[in-house]
């Protein structure tokens, strides 16, 4: 079970200001996905989560809000694992039809794809280089 301080979710934790978002989106590191793109900018900060979730991915509330919901549960799980810097996650129409074990796994393996989430450490087929 994970504990309630470590799985808040602070203001400080967010990616809020349009200025954050503009400069994640500039000078970040990108990954895509059919249901997800994940914009990522590290820095000395502390992991911080801005999601975006526009009207053309869910024209209903209820939908978008449930896509947020999953991601930011999901983000402060994750949080402590996480690489410092700024995440932004932009929903992609896609995700509006899908569960929530679906984004899960999208936004997770966007993680792992970026180097932002360290590998489950589990051995490959090949040996290591120079072996």
């Amino acid at each position: 079970m994970i504990d309630a301080a470590t799985a808040a979710f602070p203001r400080s934790a967010r990616v809020r200001a349009r200025s954050e978002f503009t400069e994640v989106f500039d000078r970040g590191r990108r990954a895509a996905h059919p249901l997800l793109s994940l914009h990522w900018l590290s820095d000395a900060r502390a992991a911080r989560l801005g999601l975006a979730v526009s009207r053309k991915v869910d024209p209903h509330a209820v939908g978008r809000n449930r896509i947020k919901r999953i991601l930011r549960d999901d983000f402060r799980r994750l949080r402590s694992t996480l690489a410092p810097g700024a995440y932004v996650i932009v929903a992609r129409p896609s995700a509006a039809g899908v569960n929530g074990a679906m984004l899960r796994e999208a936004f997770r393996g966007l993680l792992l794809r970026s180097g932002a989430l360290p590998g489950s450490g589990t051995p490959g087929t090949m040996p290591p280089a120079g072996q």
